[in-house]
């Protein structure tokens, strides 16, 4: 099932009020990387920011928005008809059927940005994605995503007090604010407020992610049939530690 946040039309158009443009240095990373691939294909893509840039500064091959949630597709597509906005999953393909089964060899670089990985809550679903992703690459080819560093315990700030407030496009204010509800193992399950100048109500959404740690990562990785490349703890590629926020990874399709 889908969280309310993506399928929910009045949340999914608050989505890039609160992750404009360049608000996280994920973008400019990910950006290049889709700039240098000749069809990319972006798993999770949500709005699409990260392809709809892509055309803005210039890119003229195949981009591929994947999505389960069509409330998020809608948003990009009213924004840009020149890219594929496909609702489906890795695993199923185009849910319509029109465009035949699951990806086959059809891209140069896959994308899972804004922790979209963290969706995948078993071994089981992460293997079957993976293969999904690899069955869409060409040999060769990359597939770029992160995952929270389970060690930064991010989700600590998973507060009421830690609420976020930004500016909407045309003036008005915005905001958001998590409650953690539990930790299971690696599983993290929390809710979110959300609401905007002129709503009588704020909207609300549950979620739960899962917080694998590296070594696990590279194993299914290996098991898909990928090879890392590299692993970074930050956007700037900074190495990898232990206490990184994040595990950025670059594996090659083999």
């Amino acid at each position: 099932m889908v969280d309310a946040h993506y399928s929910n039309p009045d949340l999914a158009a608050l989505y890039d009020v609160f992750n404009a443009w360049n608000c996280s240095p994920q973008d400019p990373f990910y950006l290049d990387l889709v700039m240098a691939a000749g069809e990319a294909l972006d798993v999770g893509c949500g709005t699409g920011k990260l392809h709809r840039v892509a055309r803005e500064q210039g890119h003229r091959g195949r981009l591929v928005g994947l999505d389960p949630a069509d409330a998020m597709l809608e948003v990009g597509r009213t924004e840009r008809a020149d890219i594929e906005w496909t609702l489906g999953d890795l695993v199923q393909g185009p849910y319509d059927g029109q465009a035949g089964g699951p990806f086959e060899a059809e891209f140069d670089l896959v994308t899972m940005s804004g922790h979209a990985f963290q969706v995948f809550l078993t071994d089981e679903q992460t293997a079957a994605n993976l293969a999904g992703a690899r069955r869409a690459l060409r040999p060769g080819a990359l597939l770029a995503f992160e995952t929270r560093n389970p060690a930064a315990r991010a989700w600590q700030r998973w507060t009421p007090e830690h609420e976020r407030r930004v500016q909407a496009p045309d003036g008005r204010q915005a905001w958001s604010a998590h409650t953690l509800e539990r930790v299971e193992g690696d599983l993290v399950t929390f809710s979110t407020a959300y609401g905007i100048q002129g709503w009588a109500e704020p909207g609300h959404s549950r979620s739960t992610l899962r917080f694998p740690e590296a070594q696990a990562v590279n194993a299914l990785l290996s098991g898909a049939g990928f090879e890392v490349q590299a692993q970074y703890g930050f956007w700037d590629r900074t190495p990898l530690t232990e206490t990184s926020p994040e595990i950025i990874t670059l594996a090659r399709a083999v």
